[in-house]
């Protein structure tokens, strides 16, 4: 009974992630990119702002792989999580 109580409380509190709106990475700070992104701590999560700084709004998600510590596969754990907002040639 433990168990399914466990199980129970352990899916409910995943339901909200699951609904969450995806997250611009033109606009998120480091802290929310920690959060949202799978595969992806602190440092790589600044990275990513550090390189949006230097180098203006990414225009895809394909463009984080720019980001040292961003590869193909941690794009696409994430391509639900994530979307690209607004940016120049938008």
């Amino acid at each position: 009974m433990k168990r399914i109580a466990a199980a129970l409380f352990c899916a409910f509190l995943a339901v909200p992630a699951a609904y969450a709106a995806p997250v611009d990475i033109n606009t998120a700070d480091a802290k929310t990119l920690d959060k949202v992104m799978v595969g992806v701590g602190p440092k790589v999560a600044q990275a990513i702002v550090d390189y949006r700084t230097k180098n203006g709004p990414f225009k895809s998600l394909e463009d984080l792989g720019k980001v040292k510590g961003v590869g193909k596969q941690t794009i696409e754990k994430n391509r639900a999580n994530l979307t690209v907002g607004k940016t120049a040639a938008n």
